[in-house]
């Protein structure tokens, strides 16, 4: 399959276009300009909130001016995941598309079809007058992936609409109705710098190879976190050697909505030791392949001697740290009473960080589809660091998304997609984190659903998208936008 073939065109094109501009979360004035400059050239009403938001508005097709103002509404920001040999700076540099059979991917770095195939989709609807439907809003929505913070400042009045289509699910075939909502736990060590003995030397133990993926979609798959083996090694060489072990760094993960796939610490113990470590890491791994066998077969675990370092982290703290993160619950915390295969509370411990001035930062994310569930395991990992005396905070946190099974858009979605394929849809609802729930804050009486196309492996470098997927998404909501109820 050559890209200059893939349907639907349209679609595809925009796609391409936004591959070549960089949208890192938080930094989206590149693709803010590049919406802004759309619009004139299409002369469609186009306004920028201040946080950054953009809504394009199309009017109706002639005789569909009685249907409700539907909003169409993606985010523009992705996340800037790529493999360590992979060489890309997001800031600058277009993400490389390639064709792997039925699916698109990216060479070495996230793909950015979260939520690039819904910001595409909505610039080849507002493109192509041929299309039938009624009045039209088209949100792009900035810095999901991090915070929120577009959802969070959108102000009442910036929209009109009555209908929202959130086009940033990852499976097609299924209508989501309700999400998880989430907060994010941070945790901070101040450490002193110590003196290493002469005679110590000095490892370094890398994590890699391991699938990562969404930190909601994904948590439930009991995948492997990086952080989390790291450490369990780390917390074996501590209580083993005990005064003889001296700890430098520990980097692991990234993102606090990604499970990580990769991390590495630098420590030391006497030399004589040296055959001993080695043999400990040959037990160690081997324990670790077994238990991850099945969902990590790539599963890596490398030991490198490193040039002598004068200053280690105080013993003190060391301990404190390992201890903690030994402690700090990972993955699912409980599953939905409601909906049957549903994760309903779940936690992400998600990157240590060496940072400035002596200082580690651990970043964590809990979810929840019940506010108490949420905010529950969010004070249980607080506690956990509390009692290893780091500063803890919290974010601010995002509500969830009360399913409505009586939803009217649902029901003209459920009998399009049933009519367009002759299968029934699967209505779900999600324990990743949409910001339909924030939309509901600010226009309370907004219907809404989530759909999309197919995508896996998403926040890695593994993000892959399934192009006969797109072209089905595609034909179902053009059918959806011509079969929008009246206005009352």
């Amino acid at each position: 399959m050559e890209k200059s073939e893939l349907k639907p065109a349209g679609v595809f094109h925009f796609f391409n276009e936004i591959c070549q501009v960089p949208r890192p979360s938080k930094k989206e004035e590149k693709m803010i300009a590049y919406l802004k400059a759309f619009g004139e050239k299409h002369n469609l009403e186009t306004k920028v909130d201040e946080a950054g938001n953009v809504l394009i508005k199309k009017p109706a097709t002639p005789g569909k001016e009685n249907l409700k103002t539907v909003i169409l509404q993606s985010h523009v920001d992705m996340v800037c995941e790529k493999n360590n040999d992979t060489d890309h700076d997001f800031l600058t540099d277009p993400i490389e598309t390639e064709i792997d059979g039925e699916w698109m991917k990216a060479k070495g770095t996230t793909l950015g079809a979260d939520n690039g195939i819904g910001v595409a989709t909505e610039l080849a609807i507002l493109a192509d007058d041929s299309i039938e439907h009624g009045p039209i809003e088209c949100l792009f929505t900035v810095d999901e992936e991090t915070g929120l913070t577009g959802a969070f400042a959108l102000k009442e009045g910036f929209m009109s609409g009555e209908i929202l289509l959130n086009l940033d699910s990852e499976d097609e075939g299924e209508l989501y109705i309700g999400c998880a909502g989430g907060i994010d736990t941070v945790a901070e060590f101040q450490y002193e710098n110590e003196m290493t003995p002469i005679s110590h030397l000095c490892f370094r133990i890398t994590v890699k190879g391991l699938k990562g993926g969404h930190s909601g979609g994904d948590i439930h798959l009991g995948r492997g976190n990086a952080n989390k083996i790291l450490n369990r090694f780390l917390y074996q060489m501590m209580t083993t050697y005990q005064e003889d072990f001296h700890l430098y760094e520990f980097n692991g993960g990234n993102l606090r909505n990604a499970i990580p796939r990769e991390a590495s610490a630098v420590f030391s113990v006497p030399e004589h030791y040296k055959h001993d470590i080695r043999t400990a890491l040959n037990v160690f791994t081997a324990e670790i392949e077994n238990e991850l066998h099945r969902v990590e077969p790539d599963l890596n675990i490398l030991l490198e001697t490193e040039p002598h370092r004068d200053w280690s982290i105080d013993s003190s703290t060391s301990y404190r740290l390992i201890t903690s993160l030994y402690g700090c619950p990972h993955g699912v915390y409980a599953m939905s009473q409601d909906i049957p295969g549903l994760v309903e509370t779940s936690t992400n411990l998600a990157s240590v960080k060496m940072k400035p001035e002596n200082t580690i930062r651990i970043e964590t994310s809990q979810r929840s589809s019940i506010l108490s569930s949420r905010d529950d395991i969010a004070t249980t990992v607080r506690a956990v660091f509390r009692l290893a005396g780091a500063q803890v905070n919290w974010g601010e946190g995002y509500p969830g998304w009360k399913p409505n099974p009586d939803s009217e858009i649902l029901k003209v979605a459920e009998e399009s997609y049933k009519r367009l394929f002759g299968v029934d849809a699967k209505v779900k609802a999600i324990h990743a984190g949409l910001e339909c729930g924030l939309f509901l804050d600010k226009y309370p009486a907004l219907d809404m659903i989530s759909f999309g196309p197919t995508l896996t492996g998403v926040h890695s470098p593994d993000e892959r998208m399934h192009i006969p997927s797109v072209d089905k998404f595609w034909k179902h909501l053009l059918d959806v936008l011509a079969h929008i109820p009246a206005k009352n």
